[in-house]
This record gives C-alpha cells, sequence and structure tokens, in this order.
C-alpha cells in the first residue's frame, strides 16, 4: 500500500526527536516539515537562558504550525531535578532553578517538598513553552550497585517511592506539564547501565508486585499523564532473556494497558541507548517493534541518521503490514489528547510574549524554596559533627570519573586513558571548596585519585568527599591512608555527595562524622556546608540503607 500524506503526518506524531543546538537547525525543520514529527525533546545543549528557550520553542511551534500541524508540538525535557536537569542553570548559563533531585527530596521525608518544588519547576518550564518533563523516576532502588538509577530514585522503599513519586507528578501537573512516570516496569534493581548494556532483572511476577511496580500502580491510580518504558529485560514479563521492556508487547500492551489499565501515552526510552542500538536492526528496527509492542510514542534523541532511519522503517512496516494505521490512529488518540491537555490551541503556544519581570519574581521566590528543601535534605548518617578551629582546614575532593551516562555528559569532555576528566577539579567541588572558604579563614582544596601522595599536612581539620565510593572503592583506600597520617585530634568529617552507600561501611568507622548530600550540585553541596560548621541541624534521613557486605 502506498502511504497518503495524511498517514504520514500520522505517523509522525509518534515520534520525540532531539537535535542540535540553540536555534532551530535545519535538521529540525526537516523533522518537522518533512517527517510531520509532533513531538521535540530538549537536551542540556540546547538550553542557554529560560528566555532563549521561550524562542526557540516559539521558533519549533512556528515552524509546526506552518507546516500544517493540527496541534502544536509536545515539547519534552529531562527536568528530574538533582543531577538530571536540562532546563536548570549550569556552572556556564544561567536557566532553570536547581532543585533537589529524588532522593535528596525524599531525605526531607516530606512528600509536599516533592510537589512543591515540581509545581515550581513546572512553572519556570510552561513559561519557556517546555510542556511535558520525564519525570518522576518510580524506580526503586534496590540494588544499591545500581550505575545509572542511584540517586535518580526516592529509595529503597516501594511505598515511599511512590508516595513521592506521586507527590512530583501532582506538581509539575499542576503547573501545566505532563509528568512521565519512568522507567517502566522498573530499572531499579540491576547493576548494568541501559545507556551501555542491556540489563537482565531475574524476578518473579511475585516480587515485581511487591517492588518494581507497586509505584507505578499507584501512579496509575492517581492518573498519571505518561509512563516511559525502559530498556531492561524481566524474563518474568517478557518471557525471554533478548527482549527489552520497551520493545515487548506483553509489557507494553499486556501489563499496562490491560491488566494495570492505563489509558495515558507510552514513550519508550531513547533508542539510541546501547540496549536497543546495539539488537539486531539497531534503531530502526527496535522503532517498529515498540510501535508494534504498543508504545504511543518512540523516543530518538540524538543522531538525524537514526531519526530519518526510524521514520523510513515504519513507513516500509505500515506498508509491508507489519504495522496498522488503524492502531496508529487509535494510539493517536491518546497523543491528541495530551496534546489539548498540556499544549493547548496555537493561540496558547504562540501567544504569549516572553515576561522577563514575572520570571526574575517567579525564579526569586523558586530560589528561597530550593534553599529551603535541601536544608532540610543534608543527612548527619553517623558521629557528631566537630567545632572546627580556627587553623587550616583541607578539603579533598575525588577525580571525577564518569559513572553515570544519565548524569555524566560526555559530549565535548577530554578524558584521560583512564576515564578521569583531564580537568580534574569538578566545578561542583570547587564551589564546595569556595563554600567552606566562605566559613573558614584558611582552607586548602586537594584532588585526590587512587594514587594521592598522603605525606603531607592535613591541617587540623579535614572534610573528604566522597561519589560512590561504594563502586569506587579506591576513595575508601585513600581515605584510610589519609586517617593515619593526618594529626592526632584533627576531626575527619566524610561528606558523601551522591549517594551514601559507602557511609554504611565499616572502613568509615574511624572518623569523627558522616554526612550525605544525596547529589554534589552546588547547591546541595552549599546546605552541607551550612551543615558540617553548624549552621543549621542535619534533619535530613537517608532513604535507603545497605546490607554492609563485609566492606
Amino acid at each position: 500500500m502506498d502511504l497518503s500524506d495524511e498517514d504520514k503526518r500520522e505517523i509522525g506524531q509518534h515520534f520525540v526527536f532531539g537535535f542540535h543546538g540553540y536555534e532551530v537547525s535545519e535538521d529540525a525543520k526537516e523533522l518537522i516539515n518533512k517527517y510531520h514529527v509532533g513531538n521535540i525533546i530538549l537536551m542540556k545543549r540546547n538550553v542557554q537562558s529560560v528566555k532563549q528557550v521561550h524562542a526557540l520553542v516559539q521558533s519549533l511551534q512556528q515552524c509546526a504550525k506552518d507546516a500544517g500541524h493540527r496541534h502544536p508540538l509536545m515539547i519534552g525535557i529531562d527536568q528530574e531535578n538533582g543531577l538530571v536537569s536540562a532546563f536548570s542553570s549550569t556552572a556556564k548559563y544561567q536557566a532553570g532553578t536547581q532543585f533537589p533531585g529524588a532522593m535528596a527530596i525524599a531525605a526531607t521525608g516530606d512528600p509536599e517538598y516533592a510537589r512543591s518544588c515540581s509545581a515550581a519547576s513546572a512553572r519556570e518550564m510552561k513559561a519557556a513553552g517546555i510542556n511535558w518533563s520525564y519525570s518522576p523516576v518510580g524506580d526503586v532502588n534496590s540494588d544499591p550497585r545500581n550505575p545509572v538509577i542511584g540517586v535518580r530514585s526516592f529509595g529503597d522503599d516501594p511505598a515511599e517511592v511512590a508516595r513521592f513519586a506521586k507527590a512530583v507528578g501532582d506538581g509539575l501537573t499542576g503547573g501545566g506539564v505532563a509528568p512521565s512516570a519512568k522507567h517502566f516496569p522498573g530499572h531499579g534493581d540491576t547493576n548494568v547501565d541501559s545507556h551501555l548494556g542491556l540489563p537482565v532483572i531475574h524476578k518473579s511476577r511475585t516480587e515485581l508486585d511487591q517492588t518494581e511496580l507497586k509505584p507505578f500502580k499507584e501512579l496509575i491510580d492517581a492518573g498519571v499523564a505518561t509512563i516511559m518504558t525502559g530498556h531492561m529485560v524481566i524474563e518474568a514479563l517478557t518471557g525471554d532473556s533478548e527482549t527489552p521492556a520497551s520493545l515487548s508487547r506483553a509489557v507494553t500492551t499486556t501489563l499496562l494497558r490491560e491488566e494495570l489499565q492505563f489509558e495515558g501515552v507510552v514513550v519508550t526510552d531513547c533508542l539510541e541507548m546501547n540496549a536497543v542500538k546495539e539488537r539486531q536492526g539497531g534503531v530502526s528496527r527496535g522503532a517498529v517493534e515498540a510501535l508494534a509492542a504498543g508504545a504511543d510514542v518512540v523516543m530518538v534523541c540524538h543522531t538525524m541518521a537514526f531519526h530519518r532511519g526510524a521514520m523510513e522503517a515504519t513507513y516500509e512496516a505500515v506498508q509491508k503490514g507489519e504495522l496498522h494505521m488503524d492502531e496508529l490512529r487509535k494510539s493517536g488518540e491518546r497523543i491528541t489528547s495530551l496534546k489539548r491537555k498540556f499544549a493547548g490551541t496555537w493561540d496558547d503556544v504562540l501567544g504569549s510574549p516572553f515576561d522577563e519581570k514575572a520570571m526574575d519574581a517567579l525564579q526569586a521566590t523558586n530560589k528561597k524554596l530550593s534553599e529551603e528543601a535541601y536544608a532540610k535534605s543534608t543527612a548527619l548518617i553517623s558521629g557528631s559533627l566537630p567545632v572546627f578551629s580556627s587553623g587550616k582546614i583541607v578539603v579533598m575532593t575525588p577525580v571525577v570519573e564518569s559513572l553515570n551516562a544519565a548524569v555524566d555528559d560526555a559530549e565535548g569532555v577530554q578524558r584521560t586513558e583512564k576515564g578521569h576528566i583531564r580537568n580534574t577539579a569538578a566545578p561542583y567541588y570547587i564551589s564546595f571548596a569556595d563554600s567552606v572558604g566562605r566559613r573558614a579563614a584558611d582552607v586548602k582544596h586537594l584532588v585526590y585519585a587512587a594514587d594521592f601522595d598522603c605525606k603531607r599536612d592535613f591541617g587540623e581539620g579535614l572534610i573528604f568527599v566522597t561519589r560512590n565510593a561504594d563502586r569506587s572503592a579506591w576513595q575508601l583506600d585513600v581515605l584510610e591512608r589519609v586517617a593515619t597520617q593526618a594529626l592526632n585530634g584533627a576531626p575527619i568529617v566524610v561528606l558523601a555527595s551522591c549517594a551514601p552507600y559507602e557511609l554504611f561501611s565499616r572502613r568509615v568507622l574511624g572518623v569523627q562524622a558522616c554526612v550525605a548530600s544525596f547529589e554534589y550540585t552546588s547547591e546541595a553541596l552549599e546546605a552541607a556546608a551550612s551543615v558540617i560548621f553548624n549552621e543549621i541541624p542535619p534533619v535530613g534521613e537517608s532513604p535507603v540503607g545497605i546490607n554492609i557486605r563485609g566492606q
């Protein structure tokens, strides 16, 4: 069968694609004009400021209107807050307000912070024209070794994850932005990163019901607008050891649609992740399989060749009868419903000039909320906080390794042969040393690697910062050497700047205090400095524990 223009317009609604640059690129124009792509994802690489994003989105929407799209584009972004905050400010650009991520916000113990911070973030995004946030993370981080979820999860208790994820969903929806609970049916119990390989989760259906599926069931009952499927194999659901959940009809249709009765939009995680890209047929075949499985929208974030390939493969699959236009149109009704609720009309998306004064006022209010939430998140895991003397304080921070492909954006970053970033003092750790410097007269910042020479003066107090040292145990090796070299009686505070698991290890028992910030954003580390210097009490509590496993 030949595809009509109307057929191709329908097919375009079933994809969300990304592009490069701060303005509408020729690739983006081709996707919207030629392929009728109905949804765009913005990445960090597209964000310079809130005003610039507003202008970019206006241009994208005008392009879609001029191309004859019936409804405005859904404009999505990875804004989980915390470490995955594509809309938030960076060291280089002033954009959206930085709010605590999932584990930090859960450490407050108060879902109202999750709701209010998400609503505040949504108001900023909506003012810039963004109407779809790929958040909340519904994954239960039950494997401490998880390299991709970690602090992006609200914790290891399914009930608490559900409680906080629902609050985030409510906040986003209230702010006019569609939430997307992810990564269905659960990416928490794996030590493989689906950006790099295909995780396999060996659990029975009963175990899945008790843990992985519980937050998603509650989010569905609460009416979450969209759900993102993940690239992991769960044999109890897929029936084989090779098919990712995102490409499985047993997961997307039988479980999610029929059994759990989810009526919203199903979007896949990005098919350029190795879990799908390295399968036979790659991204383009994955797009066809995802639609055949029952996904409404297929995500491909980065590469124009993959965008074209996915579209052309879908055209071919329809022509061969592998995909059916009537099913795509039925699925398209869900996408149209989502657009009506969150994108609105062409007047809604094109009729509002950017109000810089209103944004400045909103961000001033949001900054106070963010500082309050971060202050409530910092946790004292063990020990008691010292009162540092007026002598020299040493701050030690680890060289930066790429530990999480969802967080560590390696585009344009130079690395050594060992994977360390060449500029070994990360900007957020420099920011933390500056925070300490505002509280102490004499501060020395040292960056340590595994071969760090410990034969030196460690002053009269040491703040030893770790980043996922449970997985990079060389950091604890250095800590032990430093502890024996430091002056007798000089207090050592260990600050876990990401997941707190290393603070439950026997290897930190000799230090004066263990503090967790649950993320290494500058804002979280500023709050940690306030706690360490006894300016605010450490009222946060860790949302995860650990089986020490003899560490």
